[in-house]
């Protein structure tokens, strides 16, 4: 798989129907092993909770390039153990799994993944480019 924004994310955004500098937007440490990314998925809970191995806060400073790139500082997780580690999701958190939006899916050019937990904080560096461009 490659990373990707879930195609339903792409058209709310082109409708002004997200804005991404106004909601909660986390990430999610991902065991691709027990997930696999589909078009048709737009909602947390089609992500099974066993696939989900952290999830970060907020978003902090949360920017927006002129090539239409989105950009946040780096997440940390805290205390991560459980299956390994091979991908990031990030989603707009609602609260409600099946209202929290699916953004984009990430499993290759992410710095130290794949990687098996041990217990320890990790920090994920978001790419100089950003999260993605749309």
């Amino acid at each position: 798989m490659a990373n990707k924004l879930y195609p339903k994310t792409k058209k709310q955004l082109l409708q002004a129907g997200i804005d991404l500098s106004a909601v909660n937007v986390r990430a999610i440490l991902v065991d691709a092993g027990a997930y696999s990314y589909d078009d048709a998925h737009d909602f947390l809970d089609d992500i099974p909770s066993g696939a989900r191995i952290a999830v970060s806060g907020n978003l902090s400073n949360k920017a927006f390039g002129d090539d239409g790139s989105f950009d946040s500082d780096d997440p940390t997780f805290t205390g991560v153990s459980g299956a390994s580690i091979e991908a990031i999701v990030l989603y707009v958190h609602t609260g409600t799994d099946s209202t929290s939006r699916l953004i984009m899916y990430q499993d290759t050019g992410v710095t130290g993944l794949p990687l098996t937990p041990d217990g320890s904080d990790l920090q994920i560096t978001v790419d100089a480019a950003g999260w993605f461009v749309l």
